[in-house]
């Protein structure tokens, strides 16, 4: 119809990828704070250009749309506008999480194909030694240090400073079309080798505009972010979209409970994520009833499923902060649906309905939609939705099945289409050919008082092939006896659901997000059963 100037022309004018939305929030609002971290502070403007140079300093270095840029660090402000201006070059951010080992690093490097990696200085020797391991000497020929602190460092890495400071500060000319791939994120690995989860323009930005109508985002939030940034929720659920919005963003180095307490007092915070175990770290902390927490309007959880006792508490000690579920995962941007406020216990253990830019159904084995109260796989239609994985088109065929996003996890969906979250596929415990949810046991065990934390997972046995096991972290202060445990939930639930066996422990161990991770459980407690 048009020649190819003028649809390059209109493709221009028509743009709105992710590079887009933090020129547009600074164009509104200049002055305003845009984010803070440790003693630094930035308006959108200043967010804005150091973006733009940051982006032309890796042009020049010969970073190009399509390239793949690992990122290895702690939260930072310059991990922020590092990712902005790889966006505005088309290249493709490879967030990496900070608490992998070098040979795990390795494989990101060699599976993404990145031919660049940006690491903080206290993980480069991490990033030194996964450069070798890859076998990506040649290839990784764009190498950055975040807070160097103007330290010497290694021949072929430099401080990232120096590219934020670069002299260019025009915006750079490059088309970003919706459907180019601009991050992958790679699953936490918790069972499995990592998949590249390959995210664009159009799934990112449909998936802000759900959070900030369903989430109830304003502009005039103060946002605190306090988990890791290399993670989807922390990302693409909070900070982007309040970015996207203009909010303040607050963001810190991470979720000790007594900082997040005191800098929600200091920063005035309004909205605060937290996945239940760092909620539930919160509420035991011993600032928690010293601190002026009146400013909190809106909560969010998520990344695992809450413990109703736990929403009760919390309903209970902040009456005036208004709480929501966010339930998704990568594959998803990552939202799929919300439970509001005023459903938290109305519906006690929901995980919502689906929002504005998704739609949700219960599947059975022949992905044929199942009625209310009928457990199946939670599936989704949505533009939040991936483009597929990353060199990987076997497993994307079987996520996509159908014309519909497979989330893996067992729902329950009831007469006014809230649905349930039962369980992952992988964590229901088949015992003597029964199946036990997880979750299920979970709920029970936190209802008794001495019970802080728990996770409930199977574990080889004789007789039943698996054993429905448990290890628990007692309240401070407080004693926990197994066999009384073992009692309290056989009062309460059916004898095969009922814990075999029960350990305490002083913690469980939990990924960087916060999720437990039940498969080193399996392997530590393996010899429970004896």
């Amino acid at each position: 119809m048009f020649d190819e100037t003028l649809t390059s022309t209109i493709a221009q004018a028509r743009g709105h990828a992710l590079g887009d939305l933090l020129r547009r929030s600074a164009a509104r609002a200049p002055g305003r704070t845009a984010l803070r971290y440790r003693d630094r502070s930035h308006t959108y403007a200043e967010l804005d250009a150091a973006a733009d140079r940051t982006a032309n300093a890796l042009t020049a270095r010969g970073v190009a749309k399509g390239d793949r840029v690992a990122l290895l660090s702690h939260n930072d402000d310059g991990y922020v506008v590092l990712t902005f201006a790889l966006a505005r070059l088309g290249a493709i951010a490879v967030p990496v999480n900070f608490m992998l080992q070098a040979g795990e690093v390795a494989y990101i490097l060699e599976h993404s194909g990145a031919t660049g990696l940006v690491a903080e200085a206290a993980l480069l020797p991490v990033a030194q030694e996964a450069v070798k391991l890859a076998e990506r000497e040649e290839a990784v020929r764009v190498r950055g240090v975040l807070g160097s602190a103007g330290g010497l460092l290694p021949g072929g890495w430099e401080a990232v400073e120096t590219w934020t400071a670069h002299e260019d500060a025009s915006a750079p000319q490059v088309a970003v079309a919706d459907d180019d791939v601009l991050q992958l994120m790679y699953t936490s690995g918790t069972e499995s080798r990592p998949k590249g989860v390959m995210m664009t323009s159009r799934s990112l930005v449909s998936q802000y505009v759900s959070c900030i109508v369903d989430g109830r985002y304003t502009a005039g939030d103060v946002a605190l972010h306090a988990l890791p940034l290399f993670h989807v929720a922390a990302q693409h659920c909070f900070l982007m979209p309040n970015l996207y919005l203009g909010g303040t963003n607050v963001v810190l180095d991470g979720p000790d409970p007594a900082t997040v307490l005191e800098t929600v007092e200091r920063e005035r915070v309004t909205s605060l994520f937290c996945p239940p175990t760092v909620w539930i770290g919160l509420l035991r902390s011993p600032d928690f009833d010293r601190r002026d927490l009146s400013s909190l309007a809106t909560g969010y959880y998520g990344a695992s499923i809450m413990p109703v006792a736990v929403v009760e508490e919390l309903s209970r000690r902040l009456p005036d902060m208004a709480l929501f579920n966010f339930y998704g995962q990568t594959e998803m941007s990552a939202l799929a649906l919300v439970l509001s406020p005023e459903d938290q216990l109305r519906k006690p253990g929901s995980a919502g309905t689906a929002v504005v830019n998704s739609e949700t159904r219960i599947v059975d084995e022949a992905d044929e939609p199942v009625g209310p109260g009928v457990e199946g796989e939670i599936v989704h239609r949505s533009p939040h939705a991936t483009a597929g994985y990353w060199n990987d088109p076997e497993k994307t065929a079987e996520a996509f099945r159908n014309g519909w996003f497979h989330s893996g996890d067992l729902g329950v969906m009831d007469e006014d289409g809230y649905i349930t979250v039962v369980d992952r596929k992988k964590d229901v415990i088949k015992t003597g050919g029964e199946n036990v949810a997880s979750r299920e046991v979970e709920e029970v065990l936190y209802q008794h008082p001495a019970v802080a934390e728990t996770a409930v997972f199977s574990i080889p046995h004789p007789r039943w092939i698996e054993a429905v096991a448990a290890v628990v972290v007692p309240r401070a202060g407080q004693t926990v006896d197994p066999e009384e445990l073992v009692r309290f939930c056989r009062e309460r639930l059916a004898g095969y659901k009922t814990p075999r066996y029960v350990a305490v422990a002083d913690g469980l161990p939990k990924n960087a997000s916060g999720k437990i991770l039940k498969r080193e459980l399996r392997t530590t407690y393996a010899d429970l059963a004896g």
